[in-house]
């Protein structure tokens, strides 16, 4: 890469550095600060004035120091090896500086984002002559056993093929193709750079008609996300964010997960770090690894890195998108990301808005979360970006400025709850505060799954629980018993869908994971207790004859013994509990 000086450092604010700077930088390129050579970005620049962001620490920093530009903006490599790698917030392997450094990262040390000597069998897919357009796919590698890696012509490209490599091995670094790009040669390697504050493009926008499955049933039946969608998952402190992540990078059926731990504490992160690479994907019983993507930017790291960390992720998930992908990227948490935006605002000096965040915080979420979606790619393919935001407001408080200013960009709202989690409840999701705005998207595939109930049973079972919510009121005040029957049936209901569905055990095999078919199944046995009960009661019928008949026990263990697949077990829970019921009725009458 060529560099030259573009100025010198003036004053060193934290990780903020005003330098001079000559006509030759530009906004937002990428610089190197110091005798250390910092990675930087130019954040501002007003007459003979820079601000750059640094990305590493600036102790030592002193004014005078050189500055130097590359004329390009802060990029991403894209390219094989990504699948199973472990970076930072601005794409340096963590492996392979650890091997260079130590467990500690050195100030200005660097390597490449992808492997320069390794090598991969790359199968040609074009012929030489034959025109070629951005996003066109020019070959395969096979980079894990799960992820075949279509090797593109960059967005930018266009014109006529003039050479393609054979098939063989070749390192990224190698020529594969050339192109003549409006009567100019240009030469292809395995990998390209992309801007990472700049999203990748597309041939258009997708309806959003498929859900992401993700074996969490208060999830996918109560507030479903659609494939392309955006989700925040806020909470305080100990309600489990992470392990949601943790458990949907597992469970859901995308293609590809990009995990971002954005300025979490450094026990949350070694616990990925450690657990993930163990983890087995239990759709091709292979290392999950094989299809995740970390980047690790821990809350004692630079926050400049942690600022740039989401759009690395980002970046390389629209990447993967362009190949025809679904991908899944968990952002935990954009607190720690806005905190970083706060922090560096401050030490330029910014006017604050609300908190001390910048008046640019509700801007910069909206570029995020807009680059989420369900698209056709330039090369005629469907894919996706699913978006999975964690939120930390400070004392559970979702009138903080964060979560308010991500409600605006989202569609669906997990709200993690205090009270569940305390008690075990898990996920500890409130099904009173929480909501989806993609079930009429999505109730068309539901529907063909639950043969069309899926969407009547799904408000029954919420009307179910706003109705108890309301009658736990007069219970703490003068005690369950004091209701009739018909009311304190709502309270059995209710209690049994609590512990029989929302509840979730992620260490037990049989209920980690749900299947659509089972959610669909348990659901109905559920409602049709309540719904016969009821008739029965209105017929004179006591609860009481029925609270204890044998089925009630098959209903509460049906999540652990029965399985995905067992529909015809399901079938029969359904089947014994008609019959017990109408055999209670006969008996009472």
């Amino acid at each position: 890469m060529n560099e030259w000086t573009v100025g010198t450092v003036r004053r060193v604010a934290g990780p903020v550095v005003e330098t001079t700077c000559t006509g030759d930088a530009q906004m937002l390129e990428l610089v190197y600060v110091g005798d250390h050579r910092l990675i930087g970005e130019i954040v501002r620049i007003r007459q003979h004035t820079a601000w750059v962001q640094v990305y590493e620490d600036t102790t030592g920093l002193r004014p005078g120091a050189p500055v130097y530009g590359s004329g390009e903006p802060l990029s991403v490599e894209l390219g094989p090896g990504l699948i199973g790698a472990i970076y930072d917030g601005v794409q340096r392997p963590l492996d392979t500086l650890r091997k260079k450094a130590g467990d500690f990262i050195s100030r200005g040390i660097d390597a490449p984002a992808l492997d320069r000597q390794r090598k991969w069998h790359f199968v040609p897919a074009l012929k030489a002559r034959c025109p070629v357009t951005g996003g066109m796919v020019l070959g395969h590698v096979r980079e894990t056993d799960a992820i075949l890696h279509k090797v593109m012509a960059p967005p930018t490209i266009a014109g006529d093929l003039y050479m393609i490599a054979e098939e063989g091995d070749y390192r990224v670094e190698e020529i594969i193709a050339t192109v003549h790009n409006h009567g100019h040669p240009v030469e292809l390697p395995l990998f390209h750079q992309w801007p990472v504050r700049k999203s990748r493009p597309h041939a258009g926008h997708l309806h959003l008609a498929r859900p992401l499955i993700t074996g969490q049933r208060v999830i996918d039946t109560l507030f479903p996300v659609a494939r392309g969608g955006v989700v925040v998952v806020p909470g305080g402190f100990g309600t489990g964010k992470t392990m949601i992540q943790h458990a949907l990078a597992k469970w859901c059926d995308a293609d590809i997960v990009v995990y971002i731990g954005c300025g979490e504490r450094g026990n949350e992160m070694t616990e990925v770090l450690t657990e993930f690479p163990k983890l087995i994907d239990p759709r091709t019983e292979r290392p999950l690894m094989d299809r995740t993507i970390l980047i690790a930017n821990t809350s004692n790291m630079p926050v400049a890195a942690r600022e740039a960390s989401i759009y690395t992720g980002i970046t390389i998930a629209e990447y993967f998108r362009d190949m025809g992908y679904d991908v899944a990227v968990m952002a935990d948490s954009t607190s720690r990301w806005a905190e970083a935006l706060r922090e560096l605002s401050g030490r330029m000096e910014e006017m604050p808005a609300e908190e001390g965040f910048p008046a640019y915080l509700p801007t910069r979420l909206a570029e995020f979360y807009e680059r989420a979606g369900m698209v056709k790619t330039l090369a005629g393919d469907e894919a996706s970006i699913t978006t999975i935001g964690a939120v930390s407001p400070p004392g559970g408080d979702f009138s903080e400025p964060v979560t308010r200013q991500t409600k605006r960009f989202i569609r669906t709202f997990w709200a993690l709850d205090k009270q569940l989690a305390n008690s075990r409840h898990y996920p500890a999701i409130n099904w009173l505060d929480s909501y989806s705005e993609y079930v009429d998207d999505i109730a068309e595939w539901w529907d063909a799954t639950a043969k069309g109930e899926w969407k009547a049973r799904r408000a029954a079972i919420l009307s179910i629980m706003q109705r108890e919510a309301k009658l736990e009121r007069v219970v703490k005040l003068v005690g369950a018993d004091v209701l009739p029957d018909s009311q304190r049936v709502v309270l059995e209901a209710a209690a049994m869908f609590k512990n029989a569905f929302l509840q979730q055990n992620s260490y037990d095999k049989m209920d980690a994971f749900c299947s659509a078919e089972k959610q669909s199944k348990m659901l109905e046995i559920i409602l049709t207790y309540f719904d016969l009960v009821s008739e029965a009661i209105n017929r004179g019928a006591l609860l009481a004859d029925f609270s204890k008949i044998e089925v009630v026990r098959d209903i509460m263990q049906m999540k652990f013994e029965c399985g995905n697949e067992d529909a015809a077990k399901l079938d029969a829970i359904l089947a014994k509990l008609k019959a017990s019921v109408q055999e209670r009725q006969h008996a009472h009458a």
